[in-house]
């Protein structure tokens, strides 16, 4: 806005909107105003009424009012409303303030409050066995399961079968987790490998790392011990890749099925492909742009050239799947070939994915004007429209990760929420066509700063999502999400990381079952499979978690953490914890048992049910289960 025009008075027009009215000077800039009353409502709205004089006494008190506010404090009152499009029969589903609670955090204006109690979509989901063997998870809802039971009755049967899931299905990753890698540059992406035998990640600085997660940790050492161009970490770093150098950072890094190669792209229409297993291997160019013959130089910047945001192998390692600014990409490696380009959204595609291992025909987009658009491959040369839209976000979509069964997906929003979605249950290209133009998120919302305004609406007002989950801050950065590992959980948990520092760990029917706090992760010499001593948050750390991966072959997850303090990135390591996460000390439990016996010895009752009470003390790792309930489902 320029200097000669920053005084307006700004009038009351309804008790619903405001109307600004220039003074002086000529042209207003509406949208930097509107920001700014914005982030004023937000802050305090009770100044959200008439505001009168000098405008730039105003934004000063409002900006420095902003930058020093203790954001912890709880906010009430109204909020501006946009009544553009009031005519529309789609306007109905505004946010009532008695529907939707909120709780506030150190990173985020408004949080949706997590659920507590099941929701009756996901109970559903539970038990109609598309995630997994249903009898576990049923046995475990009752807090009824005995691991050791288990594992001997399936042992000792004639003809013994145990599955992973039958012992790990509840086993969830509870620790905040002990430092394993400092890095000088921010993480964009951390992932197990699919099988969980490699670990990597890509930074800022455009460089790959990749860890073999199966050899043991390595001692840690000083950190003026380890060389200025290596993090410094506890885990085997089996190859350090130098990646090409583009635009801004590596947007995404993707490891092949069989673990020799690894893809990784920037804010440039090339992406690159390199061995994983050479020391300073060739840089492989894969051309998504109209010209592949064409080298566009450093920055890129030829006719046609764009910024991928996204990039993934197919099951078979043969096609890779890129997204970027309004398109998705098929490159047949076979062909050395771009074979697919699609005219998906009219924003950016901020994450792609194939939507199952097996045919590779199902592409799904996800972009920053909220619709996820599912296209076949097999009907694109018929219609250009996508075959289903998935509405429901009212914000942009920062990461889509699929199942891998062709059915289910799962996506994060700026809205602060995440959204569960079956592909059998996607709108029509004509139903999005009659909403696409009305905008149902919070006008001039940025998600790189650390406040969300209270939202008008909780969701599309066509929304065909299954299940919804909240309680994280999808805020800073393009946060992600994925389904648990199908091996060991039927990927009946979904996680995510979050901008206020923490990992939520969510069961399929919508309850919040674990939260991992990164302000208290233990420091790198700490022992990550010992006992977890309680440490305070760290003062004046805030951290920002942008990925998230859970390990296959056992309950532990990685995490990748933007550290404002230290202006890098560290990762920690999350394991699932037994008696040392419970309150009560092995004493406890066996004080707890003596007075139980002479309860019962007392009483004179000596009943089954009783006796097995005693058997199975309630201890981690011990789930309760009833022997006339030990067939499997």
């Amino acid at each position: 806005m320029d200097d000669e025009q920053d005084i307006f008075n700004i009038e009351e027009d309804s008790e619903e909107s405001l109307r600004l009215n220039p003074s002086q000077g000529a042209a207003i800039d509406r949208s930097n105003i509107q920001t700014l009353l914005n982030l004023i409502a937000a802050r305090n709205p009770s100044q959200s009424g008439i505001i009168m004089g000098n405008s730039e006494t105003l934004a000063a008190t409002a900006l420095a009012s902003l930058l020093s506010a203790d954001h912890d404090q709880e906010l009430e009152g109204e909020f501006i409303t946009d009544d553009e499009n009031d005519d529309s029969e789609y306007q109905d589903d505004a946010l009532d303030d008695e529907e939707e609670n909120f709780y506030v955090t150190s990173r985020t204006g408004f949080t949706y409050t997590p659920s507590t109690i099941p929701q009756d979509a996901g109970v559903k989901l539970i038990k109609s066995g598309e995630f997994g063997r249903v009898g576990p998870k049923i046995k475990a809802r009752k807090n009824n399961r005995n691991l050791a039971t288990i594992l001997n009755r399936h042992l000792t049967s004639p003809h013994p079968a145990v599955y992973k899931e039958d012992y790990a299905a509840n086993i969830v990753p509870n620790s905040n987790g002990v430092i394993v890698a400092n890095y000088d540059a921010n993480i964009y992406t951390a992932q197990y490998s699919n099988d969980s035998s490699f670990f990597y990640t890509c930074s800022q600085d455009f460089r790959l790392h990749v860890y073999d997660t199966t050899a043991p940790p390595l001692p840690a050492m000083s950190r003026v011990d380890v060389a200025h161009d290596q993090p410094h970490t506890t885990m085997n770093l089996s190859r350090r890749i130098q990646g090409r150098h583009g635009r801004w950072t590596i947007t995404d890094a993707n490891l092949s099925p069989d673990n020799d190669r690894i893809i990784y792209s920037s804010i440039t229409s090339t992406a690159y492909m390199c061995s994983t297993r050479e020391d300073n291997p060739a840089q492989i160019p894969i051309p998504f742009h109209d010209s592949p013959g064409v080298h566009y130089g450093f920055w890129d910047s030829g006719p046609g050239s764009f910024g991928l945001f996204s990039c993934r192998f197919s099951a078979d390692g043969n096609e890779i799947i890129a997204g970027g600014r309004g398109h998705i990409y098929v490159y047949d490696l076979l062909a050395n070939k771009r074979s697919v380009k699609i005219m998906a959204h009219g924003d950016d595609v901020n994450s792609c994915c194939w939507a199952d291992t097996s045919s590779g025909n199902v592409l799904v987009s996800a972009s920053d004007d909220s619709y996820l658009k599912v296209w076949d491959r097999r009907s694109l040369g018929s219609s250009p429209k996508p075959s289903g839209v998935l509405i429901g976000h009212t914000e942009g979509i920062t990461y889509v990760s699929a199942k891998g069964d062709g059915r289910y997906i799962v996506s994060n929003g700026k809205d602060q929420s995440m959204r569960l979605w079956d592909l059998r249950k996607m709108r029509s290209s004509g139903e999005y066509e009659r909403t696409a133009h009305i905008e149902y998120g919070v006008p001039n919302f940025d998600y790189r700063y650390p406040s969300y305004p209270k939202p008008r609406y909780k969701a599309h007002p066509l929304d065909c999502s299954v299940m919804t989950y909240r309680g994280h801050s999808v805020l800073m950065t393009l946060i992600r999400c994925h389904f648990s590992p199908v091996e060991t959980t039927g990927g009946q948990y979904l996680y995510s990381g979050s901008a206020d520092g923490r990992i939520h760990i969510w069961s399929l029917d919508g309850t919040l079952v674990q939260v991992l706090d990164r302000t208290k992760t233990l420091p790198m010499h700490v022992d990550p499979s010992g006992v977890e001593y309680s440490r305070h948050p760290v003062r004046h750390n805030s951290s920002c978690v942008r990925d998230v991966s859970w390990s296959s072959e056992q309950p532990v997850i990685i995490s990748a953490a933007w550290e404002s303090s230290r202006h890098g990135s560290t990762l920690a390591r999350h394991e699932w914890k037994g008696l040392s996460k419970m309150s009560n000390s092995l004493k406890d439990w066996e004080e707890k048992r003596r007075q139980e016996e002479e309860e019962i010895t007392q009483g004179g009752r000596s009943s089954r049910i009783q006796q097995q009470r005693l058997r199975r003390l309630l201890m981690p790792g011990m789930y309760m289960m009833d022997d006339d309930d030990d067939e499997d489902m």
